[in-house]
């Protein structure tokens, strides 16, 4: 009873709302407070700690060297505390909030996510997809599937997939100019997104020089598996990370003409916040797509 009186929860929780919306206002909405009622819990959360938490501005609320310093470490903590209740009511509907980009989720998440549910009865899982980068925390999403160079500030990392991409097109589009011999076959035949990036990267990396692509009619579908399907279609050639689509090749639908494979250093990778790493659900799914993924460095995860 000495701590409860000695340590000021409420006003944590009140300091960890506006912390983490950046406005004293929205947090009074979200907790059903007036901002007066906030501000006078942050105060005395700062009297507690001997030090001002946030710059007040007009209009804005900026945390101080403090504030970021305690702000990660109470949102932990907070955290912490909800999935043990949760444990102790024995409740079954936690739910673990997933982003990935699209071809991701198509190509492999949703054909393997299976596996994990039946490893986790008791973790309901809700995916959503945007190639857009998400703030984790605003958006309430426990983690996140990415591309790109694997370096985001306050999120931890995890490698997951190399993303090599080569032209893949079906063999019977091939056959009607006569077969795929060399690459500068390929540009007899439509470009699927002639604008993409990958396709000059690739064509350089195998000696063609002037690819002439910007003459081409540009088709932006959205997402690589989109594309995918295009190719499958015999509708062009698509550049594609062929790692998501063996069942195709092994189908017949799609091939890949030349062993040549590019990176232009994006790979996909796993992030959530530093300071919610050791969340149950959080460390149950890290663990489950490493060890499906990239399990030599699995246990250094853990």
């Amino acid at each position: 009873m000495k701590m409860s009186k000695q340590f000021p929860l409420n006003a944590l929780r009140v300091f960890e709302a506006a912390a983490r919306l950046g406005s004293f206002t929205k947090a009074g909405t979200e907790l059903g407070m007036t901002q007066t009622a906030v501000s006078y819990q942050i105060k005395l959360i700062e009297e507690n700690v001997g030090e001002p938490l946030f710059l007040r501005r007009p209009r804005q609320i900026v945390l101080t060297d403090v504030g970021q310093q305690l702000a990660p470490r109470v949102s932990e903590a907070f955290e912490m505390l909800q999935e043990a209740v949760s444990s102790a009511r024995g409740d079954i509907n936690t739910a673990l909030q997933i982003n990935s980009t699209p071809t991701f989720a198509s190509q492999w998440l949703a054909r393997n996510i299976g596996s994990f549910q039946l490893a986790h009865p008791n973790i309901a899982v809700r995916l959503t997809t945007t190639e857009k980068i998400i703030d984790l925390i605003a958006e309430s999403t426990d983690l996140a599937v990415r591309a790109g160079v694997g370096a985001w500030p306050g999120l931890d990392s995890h490698a997951l997939m190399r993303s090599e991409f080569t032209p893949m097109l079906s063999p019977a589009l091939a056959e009607t100019i006569g077969g795929i011999h060399e690459p500068r076959d390929l540009l007899k035949l439509r470009i699927i997104d002639a604008a993409d990036p990958w396709w000059r990267i690739w064509f350089t990396a195998a000696g063609v020089s002037d690819p002439d692509l910007e003459g081409r009619p540009t088709s932006r579908l959205g997402a690589q598996s989109f594309e995918a399907r295009a190719a499958v279609a015999s509708q062009g050639v698509a550049i594609l990370t062929p790692d998501f689509y063996a069942d195709d090749v092994a189908l017949g639908r799609l091939y890949q003409p030349f062993e040549l494979r590019c990176n232009d250093g994006r790979d996909y990778w796993l992030v959530y916040p530093h300071s919610r790493r050791n969340t149950p659900k959080i460390r149950a799914f890290r663990d489950w797509i490493l060890g499906e993924l990239n399990p030599e460095t699995s246990n250094a995860a853990k």
